[in-house]
């Protein structure tokens, strides 16, 4: 069976003679394994001791060494304590067991020929590793200090003649390795430098069809791109984008019967609509179950509906029902309800039943099919309503508790349901006084995800509903209510102060009227999300001046707003690059006055995220960015640099590229920096 990175990391620190004291990833606040590597590899290290390799017990030996550095330079914490590499890349909090040996074990693995140590507070670093025939151990001081040195060593000013150098030697005389050049096709769609005519070749290379991003003509090269999986992808990830007449272009053009089904199926699922042209084309399409999904495309013309109903295949006059159904006479209703087949009859039975009750007898034939969309749509006859109130599933009960057409006396019954979700989907009836929803007993679990009720939403205008609703005692409905876009003033206020939180997040997401103060309560704890990215930072009124007595605050969500003040300075950003908070410092890393010299410091933050966005900084000296960009794991991130010359991108554009003639071949790891 195989093991897990931390089952293997685990064996090793055991057989180390290691205890465990915090776990893998402790010593998130410190430098990143990558980083802490460097100095004890580099060409200029200097060991603090050595051991002959020849010597009676290398290992030994290096074990006395190791503590006796460890014990002078304070690699300890209070408890004992150390970070450790055990071969995984990342840390491990341990505690020295009885019986260790750290060099004999850690050195033995093939894949971790160096080890390091690091003390708690990430300031004292002690490595290991193998010289000819010594073994060296180099010591960190301050390793703080030791970054910052070398970080301005990286970011010294560079002329035009080194620039141009280091662009050169980006791609130099070995071949850049395929999987780094995949990493830039995907880092490339998110450079805004990257021109227009290459970005075709990359979103079909990558498979990032994001519809959302993409721009209307490259969208139109797409829809007739010659491979099926590039217009299939298209359709199911940017369906929200495309345009009817681009939905039309797509669906009518394609040959082949089992791709125009699919991509109509699509446009069913996703309520697309279509050209006039396309309408009809489909409706007549020689494959049935084309027609059939057609017939159930939104803004179908009630024309074709209709002619629909006469084709010879049952399942397109079944689809065609629901469309065709409030422009028929009653002689053509009696026709459906009579048709020979009986998926046709059951449609049209369901439909005719939305105005005419539902007899016992005829729901309990089964003839009308679906019996939860029968009881949650149909008008019932008053013994069906008071049978279905007292049916044993209760999964029936709970569709009843849904059906709109209910008495106020079974309204009552349901709401002393013994099932908990028929009384909850009583208590969020639009029809029931707030009186009766305050007094039903319903399960409500705050930290669930609800969608708007949809007549809420329907009631957005509508002030005296939004007023009266913002009152309810379900925090569902007040939640619905501030999904609202514009709301009164005093409903403002009360959603404002309301005890539920989460009806502060929507307000903060969805209303252009929230107040600021509210805004800036709900950012201590919320950072935005899929559905309203940025907010509350980016809402219209979320405050914007007197930001900067933030800026020593305690808490690292208001302090980072300090740089959001329009009387900020690039000096505020340059010592937020240090701040001790990685939020604080992501938010550094993210604006534009960074400096070169606080971006090179940043790639080698604790946080990942802060070292991603440093990569993206356009001060980055040249040689630097070339750097990440030969190192596969920075390589993505680096490419999105708009700092990239445009001759450069043309070249990391290409799908591959030849090694000049001569070269070695494939590229055996990063450019050093």
């Amino acid at each position: 069976m195989e093991t897990t990175p931390r089952e293997r990391a685990d064996a090793i620190l055991a057989e180390a003679g290691l205890r465990d004291a915090g776990g893998w990833g402790a010593g998130s606040d410190v430098l990143p394994v990558h980083a802490a590597l460097r100095p004890v590899v580099a060409a200029d290290a200097v060991p603090t001791a050595v051991v002959r390799l020849d010597a009676g017990d290398p290992f030994a030996d290096t074990d006395r060494a190791w503590f006796r550095l460890a014990t002078a330079h304070g690699l300890f914490g209070e408890d004992g304590g150390f970070l450790v590499t055990p071969g995984h890349g990342g840390w491990f909090r341990v505690r020295l067991g009885e019986e260790w040996r750290l060099a004999e074990v850690l050195r033995s693995r093939p894949r971790c020929p160096e080890f390091m140590t690091l003390s708690p507070d990430g300031r004292t670093l002690i490595g290991v590793t193998t010289e000819d025939h010594e073994i060296w151990l180099i010591v960190v001081d301050d390793v703080p200090a030791h970054q910052e040195r070398r970080a301005l060593e990286l970011a010294r000013e560079e002329s035009e003649e080194e620039r141009e150098a280091a662009w050169d030697g980006l791609f130099g005389r070995l071949r850049i390795p395929q999987r780094t050049r995949d990493r830039w096709a995907l880092g490339l769609l998110s450079n805004t430098a990257l021109p227009d005519d290459l970005r075709l070749d990359l979103v079909v290379r990558t498979g990032r069809y994001y519809g959302r991003d993409l721009p209307a003509d490259l969208i139109d090269q797409l829809l007739v791109h010659p491979d099926w999986k590039v217009r299939s992808a298209l359709v199911d990830t940017g369906v929200n984008q495309l345009t009817p007449g681009q939905w039309s272009r797509l669906v009518l053009s394609e040959e082949d019967d089992r791709h125009r089904w699919a991509l109509v199926s699509v446009a069913v699922d996703y309520r697309a609509t279509f050209t006039s042209v396309a309408y009809e084309r489909l409706a007549a399409d020689p494959v049935a179950r084309v027609r059939a999904e057609a017939a159930s495309l939104k803004g179908l013309p009630v024309a074709l509906a209709r002619a629909l109903l006469t084709d010879p295949e049952p399942r397109v006059r079944r689809s065609a029902c629901p469309a065709a159904w409030p422009d028929l006479d009653a002689d053509e209703r009696r026709v459906l309800l009579a048709d020979p087949d009986p998926g046709v009859r059951a449609a049209a039975r369901r439909l005719h039943h939305h105005e005419h009750p539902v007899p016992l007898a005829v729901f309990e034939s089964g003839d009308l099919g679906d019996a939860i969309r029968v009881v949650t749509d149909s008008v019932l006859e008053p013994e069906l309503a008071d049978h279905l109130s007292r049916h044993p599933d209760a999964a029936l009960r709970r569709a009843l508790a849904d059906n709109p057409h209910l008495s106020p006396a079974l309204i009552a019954v349901l709401a002393v349901d013994p099932d908990p979700s028929v009384r909850g989907a009583i208590a969020l009836r639009p029809d029931i006084t707030e009186a009766r929803r305050a007094a039903i007993s319903y399960d409500f679990d705050p930290a669930g995800h609800y969608s708007t009720l949809p007549w809420v939403g329907a009631l957005h205008d509508d002030p005296d509903a939004m007023r009266r609703l913002s009152a309810s005692s379900h925090p569902l409905i007040r939640r619905s209510v501030a999904r609202a876009r514009r709301l009164p003033p005093d409903v403002v206020d009360r959603l404002a102060h309301d005890e539920d939180r989460v009806v502060h997040l929507f307000l903060a997401e969805s209303c252009d009227d929230a107040p600021p103060w509210m805004l800036l309560q709900v950012w201590h704890w919320w950072n935005g999300s899929l559905s309203a990215p940025g907010r509350p930072r980016t809402h219209p009124r979320f405050p914007r001046t007197g930001l900067l007595r933030h800026a020593d605050d305690p808490d690292p969500r208001l302090r980072q707003l300090a740089l959001d003040d329009p009387d900020s300075t690039p000096e505020l950003v340059e010592r937020f690059t240090l701040d001790p908070h990685h939020e604080v410092r992501f938010r550094a890393a993210e604006d534009p006055r960074l400096s070169g010299l606080g971006a090179v410091r940043l790639l080698d933050d604790p946080d990942r995220s802060v070292r991603w966005a440093a990569t993206r900084c356009p001060r980055l000296p040249a040689r630097v960015l070339v750097a990440l960009l030969r190192d596969h794991h920075t390589a993505e991130y680096a490419a999105q640099n708009t700092a990239i010359p445009p001759g450069v991108i043309r070249r990391m554009a290409e799908r591959d590229q030849d090694p000049p003639e001569g070269s070695a071949g494939v590229s055996s790891g990063p450019a050093p920096v």
